[in-house]
């Protein structure tokens, strides 16, 4: 065991070393990199991240949000075995998209609102990307269809769901209770503004960075001699953005089953944005990273289908 540690150790310190010596030797082209990935960000994330922040942030904060948890109530513990505010922090990631989910999550379990018990399945639920992505960025922007991001966003939705269903079985049910009392005072406008902010960078500044690693592992060598379909993957496994960009270049059913796989585990960069807010609820990395997996895989298996009968 401590043989594993001191090698893991020794990796990252060899990783880090790397890029570090990568970026001295060669500023021009990884700062060119850091600003393709700036771009991404400030063109296709930015607009639509922010708003959604700042506003469910403030939504959350409304007689009129806890109001409409007592509908979703019923069906949230049938189904997940979750509360109301479980149920309707999955919606808005449903609709808003990663990571505004994540955060959502984090800032109701840590105001009592999400119970210890049921926050990783919340967490499960509501990781997922949205149909602005989906529908407006990758099926009509790459892959030049609307119909294959209505296809995407149908089974990373079934995907998700399904999995979570499946997670009821491993939890007891729900009790009917009141609402937690809250251990902080509520958020002000100018807290909601400025913590938005903060997370959009954050966002930003993850995607920046994984896309001048994702041309350091390229420069590399890492992707000589894979077929394209490998390489898209791989590189999407990275980034997630880039690997659908990659596959939307060879459409085919399988193209778009992959692309749904790397849309709904989400690659390293978007995994790392979410553990960013999630690790403030301790939420245990590997069990995540393997549900989200578990969640890409049925993701794919449905969009391939999908695909086949409509295209």
């Amino acid at each position: 065991m401590k043989a594993r540690a001191v090698w893991g150790a020794a990796w990252k310190a060899l990783l880090l070393l790397t890029a570090t010596l990568l970026f001295l030797l060669f500023p021009a082209r990884y700062a060119k990199s850091v600003r393709d990935g700036i771009s991404l960000w400030a063109v296709s994330v930015l607009p639509a991240t922010l708003p959604f922040l700042f506003l469910t942030t403030l939504l959350t904060e409304l007689d009129l949000f806890k109001k409409v948890t007592k509908l979703f109530a019923p069906p949230a513990r049938g189904l997940f075995r979750i509360s109301g505010e479980g149920a309707m922090a999955g919606l808005l990631s449903m609709t808003s998209g990663y990571p505004v989910g994540a955060k959502t999550v984090s800032e109701l379990a840590l105001r009592g609102r999400i119970s210890e018990e049921e926050k990783f399945r919340v967490v499960c639920l509501s990781t997922t990307s949205g149909p602005a992505f989906l529908v407006g960025v990758v099926g009509s922007g790459m892959f030049l269809s609307p119909a294959v991001g209505w296809i995407l966003y149908l089974s990373h939705l079934l995907g998700v769901g399904l999995v979570c269903f499946l997670l009821r079985f491993t939890a007891k049910p729900v009790a009917v209770r009141p609402y937690l009392q809250e251990a902080s005072p509520p958020v002000t406008l100018g807290e909601a503004l400025s913590g938005s902010v903060l997370s959009v960078l954050t966002v930003g500044g993850a995607i920046a960075i994984f896309y001048a690693f994702g041309q350091m592992i390229a420069d590399m060598g890492a992707f000589f001699s894979l077929p394209p379909l490998i390489e898209a993957v791989v590189r999407g496994l990275l980034e997630m953005t880039t690997g659908c960009a990659l596959l939307a270049k060879m459409p085919s059913a399988l193209s778009i089953a992959l692309c749904a796989f790397l849309v709904t585990f989400g690659g390293l960069c978007v995994l790392v944005q979410q553990l960013t807010f999630l690790s403030r609820i301790h939420i245990p990395a590997l069990p995540f990273l393997l549900i989200k997996a578990l969640q890409g895989a049925i993701a794919a298996g449905i969009a391939y289908g999908l695909a086949l009968l409509l295209i």
